[in-house]
C-alpha cells in the first residue's frame, strides 16, 4: 500500500481545501517559515489517532480548527483525509476497521474530522 494523497480542509492554517499529492519515492515539503509545513505533519499525527493537543502544538483540540484572520472567517470544522493506493489489495478486512475507514478496490480512505463544540470523529 502506498500513501497517495493528503487532503486538508479547515485544519490549522489550511482554511481552503488543500491536496498534497504524494508520489512514489521521496516527497519533500519545503517553504518559508510560517507556510504550514509543520501543520502537515500535525495533520498526519491527528489522522493516525493522536488526541493530545500539545503533541500538535495546540492548547486544545479546537485549536486545530482554522480560527480566522483579518478578511477570512473562522471555520466551524477541520477535516483531514488520507488516500492510500490499495490496488494490490493488501489492506486488512474492511469490517475490521469500520467506521474508521472506507476500503474500495483501488483506494483506501481514512478521515478525521472535528466540529467546533462537538466531539472528534474518525
Amino acid at each position: 500500500m502506498d500513501i497517495t494523497k493528503l487532503r486538508l480542509l479547515g485544519f490549522k492554517s489550511f482554511v481552503d481545501s488543500t491536496e498534497v499529492e504524494i508520489l512514489p519515492g521521496l516527497t519533500g515539503i519545503v517553504g518559508p517559515n510560517g507556510c504550514g509545513k509543520s501543520n502537515i505533519i500535525d495533520a498526519f499525527q491527528w489522522l493516525m489517532g493522536e488526541s493530545r493537543p500539545s503533541s500538535m502544538r495546540a492548547s486544545g483540540m479546537e485549536d486545530v480548527i482554522f480560527a480566522g484572520v483579518e478578511g477570512r472567517s473562522p471555520r466551524n470544522f477541520a477535516e483531514v483525509t488520507l488516500e492510500i493506493d490499495n490496488s494490490k489489495q493488501k489492506a486488512a478486512s474492511e469490517s475490521m476497521y469500520r467506521p474508521y475507514l472506507q476500503i474500495f478496490h483501488q483506494v483506501l480512505i481514512l478521515l478525521a474530522s472535528l466540529n467546533r463544540g462537538k466531539l472528534q470523529s474518525f
